[in-house]
């Protein structure tokens, strides 16, 4: 009997630990990494050394390029991107805004400030919303650390 209370006892006191609510409510690299039509921009994440910052108690907004979108991009770029650790992660950094940003309040705003510094335009015609030339074509996927929108093309911060 008191082996089963104890075993118990450990049980419920996992249950609170940081594992286990990652378990519970993925952040958004977890979110991300779970979905195939993101594993270029994880792969890059990664590359970038931006897991950790993704993956923080911060709350961001991570605008998320598709595989498709990376395939727009050509070859050229993102072979350097790939041997330019400091020039992929402004890149990746640009497609980020601090705090989580749900579409009710992306549609009011004309700009929003970037975690690499420069804003985005975001743009509403019609039904549909851009983002500078990217179109938002998925909202709201939630992380425990904010928020994804989905965009069908990458962001290239301006120099």
């Amino acid at each position: 009997m008191l082996g089963l209370l104890l075993s118990a006892t450990i049980v419920a006191g996992l249950v609170g630990t940081p594992a286990a609510t990652a378990a519970r409510h993925p952040d958004l690299v977890q979110v991300a990494a779970s979905d195939k039509q993101f594993s270029t921009l994880v792969r890059l994440v990664r590359a970038a050394g931006l897991v950790r910052a993704l993956s923080s108690s911060a709350k961001l907004t991570v605008l998320a390029p598709t595989n498709a979108a990376f395939s727009k991009v050509p070859k050229r770029t993102l072979d350097a991107l790939a041997r330019d650790r400091r020039a992929l992660r402004r890149v990746l950094l640009y497609h980020v805004l601090r705090g989580a940003v749900p579409a009710r309040t992306i549609v009011t705003l004309r700009t929003a400030p970037t975690l690499a510094g420069p804003d985005v335009k975001i743009r509403v015609r019609g039904r549909s919303v851009f983002v500078n030339d990217a179109k938002v074509v998925k909202t709201d996927v939630k992380a425990s650390n904010g928020i994804i929108h989905v965009i069908n093309r990458v962001l290239i911060p301006p120099r």
